[in-house]
């Protein structure tokens, strides 16, 4: 399953606090200090469902005409289900663009560029920073224990047009500053995504409507799969992200992703859903961690 949340958040949603590449301190313990030329490897590791995989990540660290910074990566060394692949040309020259410079906005990336199996994993990736993004904006996460909860009842979409045709969710977000540890010098942040009160995800068919947990529906997928029909499902989602980074930089250094989604999931013959299998409940896993090479 391919699947994310928050990108669309990278528009910033009116949100737009400004920082400068401050010294750390009490207020900006989240801030990132960046210096062009900088170069960062990361390492994933990912379980989504049945497939497991690992990947890295080679980022150099660049500065625009505007002198606002961004990272950009390259991906390599994926292997799949214990095996390495050979990824085509156009996965290895995909560049992805990501930031903590509140500056900066990164841009979606082209998903149509890369092989199928990269998507979950940029997109992943992209979610930490998002994250990270957001809290350090949030200006209220200073001391272990600050939390501060943030309403974003607009969908976000992962479909590519090409495997997912319908791919959306809505996602509040739930910041908790776990732990600031200064004579190890780093911070420990997690954020919790929950369903809002009221999910606005795109639901084409009414059978989708009806809850299958203990909340409004804030999750949907449409697949088109090789029989030519489509592969339908709504749901439940929720998932934690832990993200620990440097206090001296902002980088961060480890960060995991657990993202538990409760569907009922049908099979159609057409493209409104309406002549479908019986539904089936089905439940999806996903786990993500990053590591930043030393």
């Amino acid at each position: 399953m391919v699947k994310m949340h928050a990108v669309i958040l990278l528009t910033c949603c009116g949100i737009s606090l400004l920082f400068a590449q401050a010294l750390p301190n009490d207020r900006h313990v989240l801030l990132r200090r960046y210096h062009e030329g900088e170069k960062l490897t990361y390492h994933m590791k990912g379980i989504n469902e049945d497939w497991h995989y690992e990947i890295q990540a080679d980022g150099v660290v660049k500065k625009d005409s505007a002198g606002t910074y961004f990272e950009e990566y390259r991906w390599s060394n994926l292997i799949s289900d214990g095996r390495k692949v050979a990824l085509p040309a156009a996965s290895l020259d995909f560049r992805q663009q990501l930031t903590l410079d509140p500056q900066h906005h990164s841009a979606f990336p082209n998903l149509r560029q890369v092989d199928h199996r990269l998507v979950g994993p940029i997109l992943d990736f992209m979610n930490f920073y998002v994250d990270l993004w957001l809290a350090e904006r949030t200006e209220r996460l200073s001391h272990a224990g600050d939390q501060f909860y943030l309403k974003n009842a607009k969908p976000n979409s992962w479909a590519d047009g090409k495997y997912v045709l319908v791919g959306e969710d809505s996602i509040d977000f739930d910041f908790l500053l776990k732990d600031v540890n200064r004579s190890e010098n780093t911070v420990t942040l997690l954020i919790r995504h929950v369903p809002p009160e009221k999910p606005e995800v795109r639901l084409p068919a009414d059978w989708m409507r009806k809850p299958v947990a203990n909340t409004a529906n804030n999750w949907v997928q449409v697949q088109k799969i090789q029989n030519g029909n489509y592969l339908a499902a709504a749901g439940k989602e929720t998932f934690d992200v832990e993200i620990k980074m440097s206090l001296t930089d902002g980088k961060i250094l480890s960060a995991t992703l657990d993202n538990p989604v409760e569907t009922v999931e049908r099979e159609c013959v057409d493209a409104a859903l309406t002549g479908c299998s019986d539904p089936k409940p089905r439940s999806i896993r996903r786990q993500i961690e990053i590591s930043l090479g030393r």
